[in-house]
C-alpha cells in the first residue's frame, strides 16, 4: 500500500536526519554540504530523478538524495550513517567535482574499447571501492553489513562475485562473507590485484581508474546482458555530472587517457616488477621508447561531445561544439588588455591646509604661513599646500574591427565531425578581436555554392562562434564577392576595418574567376582603411602561377602569408591576434 510505505519511511526520517553530522564528521569534522533531501514516496523520487537506486548524488548543486521509502523495503533502517557518509564521501573525494568526473570518464571510455557504454557504471564501482574502503579503515563503519543486506536473491554474476570478493580482501573478511558459491582461481587472482589497486592507488584514484577498468574488462565482455544483476541498488553516481553545466578542460586529450588503460597486470606498482626499458639511471636503457610519443593532442570533437553525453551534460549539440572550438582558442587568445591611466606631470594646486608638527616639515609652505603670521607657531600659523590632479590626456585607442572570411568549401573539414584548424584559427582571432574591445563580421563561403555570414559587425562572442562551427561543404574556396556585398556596397566603415581571409591557393581561381575579383579584392582593402591579409594553405611548393598570383596580391595591398599544413594556421592565428590586438601596459 503506497501510504503504508511513506508512513514507514516517515518514522525514519529523525534518525537519519540524525545520523547526518556524524556522516560528514566521518570525512573530516570541517565538512560542509547542504542537508539531504529524503524522499518519502515514489512521486517524490520521480520528481527528484531518482531511479533504480535508492540514493544518489548530483554534483551541480551538490545533493544528497536517498530515499527512505526504499531504505525500508530493503531493509537497511540501521545503516544512516553508512549511507550517508557514503554519499559524502562522492562529494568530497571522488569523484568530487563535474571536471574529475569528466576526466574519470574519459579515461574509462579509453580503456573499455568496444564497451564505452558502460564507463559511468564502472566509474560508480571504483569510487565506491575507495569511499567504502576509507570509511571502513578510518570511520569504522560496517560497510561490510550494508552489502550484505544488499545480497541479491538470484544467483550473481562473476562480475558480482569479483567484486564483492575485492571487498572480502581489502577487509580481511572469509570468502563466503559477502561472496556466494565456489570461486574459482582466476577470479581470486583479480580480485586480489584489485584489492592491491585500490590501495596502491588510493591517492591517485583518477590514473587507478583506467587500471580498473581492464581489470573489469573481460566480465564486462562475457555478461553485457545482465551485467549490472545485482548492481541497481549500488549505483548512485552514474549521473551524477547530469545537468546543463559543462565541466571544462576536457577539448585536450590527458596523457593519462593514453598510458592510463594499462593492465594491472603488468603495471610494476602493483606487481613491484621493473617492466622492460625501466632504467633506474639515465642511459642505462637501450635508448628506445617502448611506450611512444604523444601523437594526438585534441581530442575530435564527436569524441568531445559522446563524452559530454556521458557524463550526462543536457546542452544542446551545437552549444557543445562552440564549447569546444571555444576552450581550444582560449590558450591563444591575447592577454586580457589593460591600460594605465597617464596622470598630469605637474601636481595642480588647490588650497592651503594647517600643518601640524606631525607632518613632514618639507610640505611647510613657508610664504603662506609668513603672510598669515610673522610670527611662526608651529600647528597653529603653518600652512601647507593641497595639490589635486588632472585626468589623463592620453587619447583612448580604436581598436581594428575584424572582417574574417573563411573557406568553407567541399575540401575543408566539418567543423563538427573533425577537428577543423582553420575554424579554430578564426576562433583564436575573432575572440581575441572581442577581447580587445573590436567588432567582428564572420563569414563562411563555399563558392561557388553557398555563404553564411553574422548580421553585419557584431560583439557577441555566441553569435561568431555558431557562424563558425556551422558547416557548407559547398564550392571550392571562399568567395571574394563577399567583400563587394559587405565592404565595397556598404557606407563607408565608422572605424578601420582589417580584412582577413583563410583560404587556400584556390583563391586564386576565385580571383581569376569572379568578374572583377582582382578589382574587388583591391578596393575592399583600400576602403577597409586597417588592412587586408590572406593565408594560405599551400602544403606543397606552389608553382610559377601560384607565385604570380601572390605578388599581384601584394601589390594590390594584402599581406599573403602561407602556411604548409592546415595545424599551421594555428600558430598564424596567434601570431597575428597578438600583433593586431595585445596592448602591452599603455594604450
Amino acid at each position: 500500500m503506497p501510504g503504508r510505505g511513506r508512513h514507514r519511511a516517515a518514522d525514519l526520517l529523525p534518525a537519519w536526519q540524525q545520523a547526518w553530522p556524524a556522516a560528514l564528521a566521518a570525512w573530516s569534522r570541517f565538512t560542509r554540504l547542504p542537508e539531504p533531501r529524503f524522499l518519502l514516496d515514489e512521486a517524490a523520487e520521480q520528481a527528484e530523478g531518482l531511479s533504480g537506486s535508492f540514493a544518489m548524488i548530483r554534483l551541480n548543486d551538490h545533493a544528497v538524495l536517498v530515499s527512505l521509502r526504499q531504505v525500508a523495503e530493503l531493509g537497511l533502517e540501521r545503516f544512516a550513517r553508512e549511507v550517508l557518509a557514503h554519499e559524502v564521501g562522492h562529494h568530497v573525494l571522488a569523484p568530487a567535482d563535474l571536471a574529475d568526473n569528466g576526466r574519470l570518464l574519459a579515461r574509462l571510455r579509453a580503456a573499455l574499447p568496444g564497451l564505452q557504454e558502460h564507463a559511468a557504471f564502472v566509474g560508480n564501482l571504483c569510487t565506491d571501492l575507495l569511499i567504502n574502503d576509507r570509511l571502513a579503515r578510518s570511520a569504522e563503519l560496517d560497510l561490510a553489513g550494508l552489502y550484505q543486506a544488499l545480497k541479491p536473491k538470484d544467483k550473481p554474476g562473476k562480475l558480482w562475485s569479483l567484486y564483492m570478493r575485492i571487498y572480502e580482501q581489502l577487509w580481511s573478511l572469509p570468502s563466503g562473507t559477502l561472496t556466494q558459491g565456489r570461486l574459482d582461481p582466476a577470479l581470486r587472482a583479480d580480485a586480489a590485484l584489485g584489492a592491491r589497486l585500490v590501495r596502491v592507488y588510493a591517492r591517485d584514484w583518477l590514473n587507478g581508474a583506467g587500471r580498473f577498468a581492464s581489470l573489469l574488462y573481460p566480465y564486462l565482455a562475457t555478461e553485457q546482458a545482465e551485467m549490472q544483476n545485482g548492481f541497481g541498488n549500488l549505483l548512485d553516481a552514474t549521473d551524477a555530472g547530469s545537468g546543463e553545466v559543462v565541466p571544462d578542460g576536457l577539448a585536450e586529450i590527458d596523457e593519462a587517457e593514453v598510458t592510463g588503460s594499462l593492465d594491472p597486470r603488468n603495471d610494476p606498482e602493483l606487481s613491484g616488477v621493473d617492466q622492460p626499458g625501466d632504467a633506474a639511471e639515465p642511459g642505462a636503457s637501450s635508448g628506445r621508447e617502448t611506450v611512444g610519443g604523444r601523437k594526438q593532442r585534441y581530442r575530435g570533437p564527436l569524441d568531445y561531445t559522446e563524452l559530454m553525453e556521458a557524463a550526462g551534460v543536457k546542452v544542446p549539440r551545437k552549444e557543445l561544439i562552440m564549447r569546444y572550438y571555444r576552450e581550444l582558442a582560449r590558450r591563444h587568445l591575447i592577454p586580457f588588455p589593460s591600460r594605465r591611466v597617464e596622470q598630469a606631470s605637474d601636481p595642480l594646486p588647490e588650497g592651503l591646509d594647517p600643518w601640524d608638527p606631525g607632518e613632514p616639515l618639507a610640505a611647510v609652505d613657508w610664504l603662506e604661513s609668513m603672510i598669515r603670521s610673522p610670527q611662526v607657531l608651529p600647528g597653529l600659523t603653518t600652512l601647507q599646500r593641497s595639490y589635486g590632479s588632472s585626468p589623463g590626456a592620453e587619447p583612448e585607442p580604436v581598436p581594428l574591427d575584424l572582417y574574417l572570411g573563411i573557406d568553407c568549401s567541399g575540401s575543408m573539414a566539418n567543423p563538427e565531425r573533425q577537428l577543423s584548424y582553420p575554424v579554430l584559427a578564426g576562433a583564436v582571432v575573432a575572440l581575441s578581436a572581442l577581447r580587445a574591445g573590436a567588432r567582428v563580421m564572420a563569414c563562411l563561403s563555399g563558392e561557388p555554392g553557398k555563404f553564411d555570414q553574422t548580421d553585419g559587425f557584431v560583439r557577441s562572442e555566441a553569435e561568431v562562434l555558431k557562424l563558425l562551427t556551422g558547416y557548407l561543404g559547398t564550392g571550392y574556396a571562399f568567395g571574394i564577392g563577399r567583400l563587394q556585398a559587405s565592404i565595397l556596397d556598404q557606407p563607408p566603415p565608422k572605424r578601420p576595418v582589417h580584412l582577413l581571409v583563410i583560404s587556400d591557393a584556390d583563391l586564386f581561381r576565385m580571383l581569376d574567376g569572379h568578374p572583377n575579383g582582382w578589382q574587388v579584392a583591391e578596393q575592399a582593402a583600400l576602403k577597409a582603411g586597417g588592412g587586408a591579409t590572406a593565408v594560405l594553405n599551400l602544403p606543397y611548393q606552389y608553382n610559377r602561377e601560384e607565385n604570380s598570383a601572390m605578388v599581384r596580391l601584394e601589390g594590390i595591398g594584402w599581406q599573403v602569408h602561407q602556411v604548409s599544413s592546415q595545424e599551421q594556421l594555428v600558430s598564424f592565428a596567434r601570431t597575428f591576434a597578438r600583433a593586431t590586438y595585445h596592448r602591452k601596459g599603455r594604450p
